[in-house]
């Protein structure tokens, strides 16, 4: 156990202990800070606030029909969570759901009319979002970021191959 020395009345005073060379407290962190900025920026959205939503909405976007199943395991979400987070977005009619044709059990997303627009008005928001977010970094390390987390997140969710 590490020996406090003071007690610290501003930020500058703390000293993170471990947390100082953990990757993971660095991604957690930011995490909570990228999550709020861009909240701020979609707010009112119904994608705004919570995890899941956007990437959702952008993958039904771009793949009609895809099975919430593949969403899940992309956004690595729990079968429960990915209902709750379907129902709302059906609810909020950015999604509509139906019945595979080939596969009885299987369940396919769409997007709605509303869905479509709101994925169309949020593709800049997000990116630019990103961009600005980050413009303290250089670009060059910003793509060695991007390679190191795309490459990690990939294994993590069992995507094999190059990108596409």
């Amino acid at each position: 156990m590490p020996k406090v020395t003071s007690k610290p009345t501003t930020i500058e005073h703390v000293d993170l202990d471990v947390l100082e060379d953990t990757l993971s407290f660095y991604i957690r962190t930011m995490n909570i800070a990228v999550s709020r900025d861009l909240d701020a920026r979609l707010d009112g959205c119904e994608v705004a606030r919570g995890t899941g939503k956007i990437t959702t909405l952008l993958l039904v976007d771009s793949h009609p029909g895809i099975r919430p199943s593949v969403i899940a395991q992309i956004i690595m979400k729990d079968r429960s969570a990915m209902g709750r987070l379907i129902e709302q977005m059906i609810e909020h009619d950015l999604l509509r759901r139906q019945t595979s044709a080939s596969e009885r059990r299987a369940q396919e997303l769409y997007v709605t009319p509303k869905g479509a627009e709101l994925a169309a008005m949020i593709r800049p928001i997000v990116t630019k979002q990103s961009k600005d977010f980050f413009s303290f970094i250089a670009e060059e390390e910003q793509a060695q970021v991007m390679d190191i987390l795309r490459r990690a997140y990939r294994k993590m969710v069992g995507m094999t191959g190059e990108r596409d």
